[in-house]
């Protein structure tokens, strides 16, 4: 009860606070490529339930159709402001409306596609489905170089599923177990020091 209601006053408080950086964005989305503000996508949530996460639209509108589910490197579909919003993460802001509607917590394991979910081991699978996905947790912050590391991969689909999964879905299902409110706190602290431009990036 308590972390929904600081999950509460923090979605609320940032959406209003961030308004005028959330309209500019939009903004800027709508002239710099045709297509949405927001790009919406199935991700799985606590206890298994799928919902629709919302991120601001960082690609050409039909991405989906000209190539796989994972952004890698400096991938050809991602638009001139929408490298802009990823390199500083801001195209992850507007699922604080994911935690309003209660989808989402502020800090969590990040949801992951259905697909993924399904290769996830049965013990880890339980222990990170049993809290809300979030819009940052450790594993994140420990994986800021991904698209990077798959970038040099020869198969990045499978050095995805086989060595980086694993990785995030162990220090995940370690957040699940150990989470409170210190080590929430701590997490967001690491991740507004990165939205600043002053953590390790």
């Amino acid at each position: 009860m308590a972390k929904r209601l600081v999950d509460l006053v923090f979605a609320v408080g940032g959406l209003l606070l961030l308004s005028p950086l959330l309209l500019l964005t939009a903004l800027a989305i709508r002239l710099d490529s045709p297509g949405p503000v927001f790009f919406r996508q199935e991700r799985v949530g606590r206890h298994g339930r799928p919902f629709r996460i919302h991120k601001f639209r960082t690609m050409v509108a039909d991405a989906p159709l000209l190539g796989p589910a994972l952004t890698v490197g400096d991938d050809a579909r991602i638009t001139r402001v929408g490298r802009w919003l990823r390199e500083r993460r801001l195209d992850e802001l507007p699922q604080l409306i994911d935690v309003l509607r209660g989808d989402m917590s502020v800090v969590g394991p990040r949801p992951e596609l259905p697909r993924y979910v399904a290769q996830y081991p049965s013990a880890l699978r339980e222990r990170v489905l049993a809290v809300r996905p979030g819009i940052t947790d450790p594993a994140s912050l420990a994986h800021l170089d991904e698209s990077a590391l798959l970038a040099r991969a020869a198969d990045p689909e499978r050095e995805y599923v086989e060595v980086v999964l694993p990785r995030k879905l162990q220090l995940a299902a370690d957040y699940a177990d150990r989470a409170s409110t210190a080590t929430d706190l701590g997490v967001l602290w690491r991740s507004v020091k990165l939205l600043l431009g002053s953590g390790k990036r």
